[in-house]
């Protein structure tokens, strides 16, 4: 946001758009959307994102994502899918202790992510790399 008037700059906010498009774009099939988040957010943000996998029934050896966390600054996302339905929370922490914690529909949780990874993208050259990378995967 700008110190003058409170309105987001420019950059950020084409960043903002391009980046919540592109998480969008495959969440009409959440297995997909899940599958799809999982992966660009591993390969974007290593050692950010925590990405948590099981198999998809009992003595299967397919695996698919049950669960995601990232943590941007104060900021921490999560999100569960099980059984075809996702569970979108954010949280605030403090010195790793939630303060708050919310759960999120689902576009909401997804424009609130790529507002925060954008925003981020401004303050360094690597994070700005983290979020081309996410919009190319």
């Amino acid at each position: 946001m700008s110190e003058v008037d409170g309105s987001a700059r420019p950059a950020e906010e084409a960043s903002f758009d391009l980046l919540a498009g592109s998480l969008r774009a495959s969440s009409g099939d959440l297995d997909t959307f899940v599958e799809v988040l999982g992966a660009k957010l591993e390969r974007a943000l290593p050692g950010r994102a925590k990405v948590e996998r099981g198999s998809l029934r009992r003595w299967s050896k397919e695996r698919r994502v049950k669960r995601i966390e990232l943590e941007l600054g104060a900021t921490r996302y999560l999100l569960v899918a099980e059984g075809g339905v996702v569970d979108a929370r954010r949280a605030r922490a403090v010195r790793g202790i939630v303060l708050k914690s919310e759960t999120l529909p689902l576009e909401t949780w997804i424009d609130a992510l790529a507002r925060d990874l954008a925003a981020e993208a401004q303050t360094s050259e690597q994070a700005m790399s983290s979020l081309e990378q996410l919009l190319r995967a």
